[in-house]
């Protein structure tokens, strides 16, 4: 997975974190929850605020 894949990333993050609020998470933490993830493989540096915006926003629809 790469910080492309924002709809797949969503869906892991609410699969594997059912209690967090992703409407109150903070990007340190979520930025953090990627770079967990299993499948994950791409620079943790790219992980800049526009993708975790994103991610975010899927996630939330996701939930």
């Amino acid at each position: 997975m790469k910080w492309t894949d924002v709809q797949q990333i969503a869906e892991e993050l609410c699969d594997r974190h059912p209690q967090v609020d992703p409407r109150t998470i903070r990007f340190i933490d979520l930025h953090n929850y990627v770079v967990a993830l299993e499948d994950f493989d791409d620079d943790h540096s790219r992980g800049g605020e526009r993708v975790l915006e994103a991610i975010q926003a899927a996630w939330i629809a996701e939930a």
